[in-house]
């Protein structure tokens, strides 16, 4: 995608050779490329109790998972908490901001402090009706 191409174009200028932007499905890239990540970032393309599932067990143990969310963060966070722990995360912080528009954003920061279980993830028809 566009999105994509100017991401790794971006890391190629700012010669990040140690950064890749990828477009996949998590559940099935988690399959070939399981706790290899240092960072796993996630705009908001789904609720916080969906998207870590997806995307936590991409992260190495001591790495992160960064998702930006909307008015609603303060809720999601509340349901996924219990999630994120089975996983092997801890939320490290919560950082709220306006942007100029006055829309209200947070961006979540989760450590990865222990492996996530081999079961996990799920696929996508059971992560979305079963959220952990």
């Amino acid at each position: 995608t566009k999105r994509i191409t100017f991401l790794n174009r971006l890391f190629e200028a700012l010669e990040l050779t140690n950064c890749k932007a990828i477009s996949a499905r998590a559940e099935e890239y988690a399959k070939e490329n399981r706790e290899k990540c240092d960072v796993v970032m996630a705009r908001a393309v789904a609720r916080l109790n969906i998207l870590d599932e997806l995307c936590l067990p991409l992260v190495k143990v001591g790495g992160y998972f960064l998702s930006l969310k909307g008015l609603k963060a303060d809720e999601e966070l509340n349901e996924a908490k219990k999630g994120i722990g089975i996983l092997g995360g801890k939320v490290e912080s919560v950082n709220d901001f306006t942007l100029t528009n006055d829309n209200h954003r947070s961006n979540i920061i989760i450590k990865k402090v222990k492996a996530t279980p081999n079961k996990y993830p799920r696929m996508f028809a059971k992560i979305k009706k079963q959220p952990l």
